[in-house]
């Protein structure tokens, strides 16, 4: 307990009572390190952002999304040729995820390299990779929603692979189609971990990662 209060909630649990103007004020002015201006430094802030664009881009999407086996398809080509701009909204939302991937195996990298993990930042990197895992299970859930041709039988190969792994694979199998075939309740299992589940478990994660950033400081130059 004590391993985990010294790396993350000093910073949270200060008996100073500061404001929100105060704290707004305090981290405009929080002087960045010369070294941490280079451009591989940014690969976590662009991951953000780009998670950012896929909140509000989702949020619209999900609008017009019908998670079944019958309306998944005919909803995303209603969403592409009906909603104002829908094609556009699609392409931001599939091009952010696809660069956000990209951006967080950058920073990964950057870590790695950098040798960021190093105490007393190890329970900083667990969290890191915990985060990677998530996005690309985002960037799976989200691959398969179509329920195009491509999106089928990524569900089929994504649940199959669930129930290749050894003694729990059965169970998991039935858990991750929520049956024993792909049906209207496996496409709901799979749209409701993405917006919802995944969502919620990043947003946690995140708040750890950048207050452990903040108590910490951002590590050394190559």
């Amino acid at each position: 307990m004590s391993w985990c209060k010294g790396r993350l909630f000093s910073v949270a649990i200060e008996p100073k009572e500061v404001g929100v103007k105060d704290m707004f004020k305090e981290i405009a002015e929080h002087p960045v390190p010369r070294h941490a201006r280079n451009f591989i430094f940014c690969f976590g802030g662009i991951s953000f952002l780009l998670f950012l664009v896929q909140v509000v881009t989702g949020i619209v999407l999900a609008v017009y999304y019908n998670p079944t086996m019958e309306g998944a398809y005919q909803s995303v080509m209603f969403i592409n040729d009906e909603v104002f701009m829908g094609k556009a909204l699609r392409s931001v939302h599939n091009i952010a995820a696809n660069l956000m991937l990209i951006m967080v195996v950058l920073h990964f990298l950057r870590v790695v390299f950098t040798g960021a993990y190093k105490p007393p930042r190890q329970f900083n990197w667990v969290v890191g990779v915990l985060l990677l895992l998530l996005v690309i299970l985002f960037c799976f859930t989200g691959y398969l929603l179509p329920l195009d041709q491509v999106g089928y039988w990524a569900a089929i190969i994504g649940t199959k692979i669930l129930g290749s792994i050894p003694i729990v694979g059965d169970q998991l199998l039935l858990l991750g189609q929520a049956g024993t075939k792909i049906t209207d309740h496996t496409l709901m299992r799979f749209f409701i971990i993405h917006i919802v589940v995944l969502p919620v478990v990043v947003i946690v994660l995140l708040i750890a990662h950048f207050l452990m950033i903040r108590k910490q400081g951002i590590s050394g130059p190559l």
